[in-house]
């Protein structure tokens, strides 16, 4: 009976979907911006694959001290919101990297955002789409 428990859970593991991150991220930066027409600066499917993306989007933001990141390694999953309070969630299933941002459901004016660094490895696309060049 131990045996066969063991054989279903193992094989159980290997159909949950693998939550992107295990490990702390590289990049966890937060912040908010009285300015709501600087939240179209946020990516439109939510991940920076280049530093190119990633200098324009602290340079619209205003992030001070924005730390070096190895998109070769990495990707930064933006998120948006204009309540008071929000989480960026990631999970990675065949490849495909899905984002979620569950948040608080008061509006405030301007906007909140966060940037998370994830791993790169083992993604292929963002939410059924290619991953971007830029």
């Amino acid at each position: 009976m131990f045996r066969l428990a063991f054989a279903i859970t193992a094989v159980a593991l290997h159909l949950v979907p693998v939550v992107a991150e295990d490990k702390k991220p590289t990049v966890n930066l937060g912040g908010s911006i009285e300015d709501e027409k600087l939240q179209k600066e946020a990516p439109a499917n939510g991940v920076i694959v280049s530093e190119k993306g990633w200098e324009a989007l602290v340079k619209a933001w205003g992030i001070k001290d924005a730390p070096k990141v190895d998109f070769t390694k990495e990707l930064l999953v933006v998120g948006t919101w204009n309540g008071s309070i929000f989480q960026i969630r990631t999970m990675v299933q065949d490849g495909d990297l899905t984002i979620d941002g569950p948040g608080s459901a008061d509006k405030r004016p301007g906007f909140r955002w966060k940037v998370v660094s994830i791993s790169r490895e083992g993604i292929k696309t963002i939410q059924s789409k290619e991953l971007p060049k830029e």
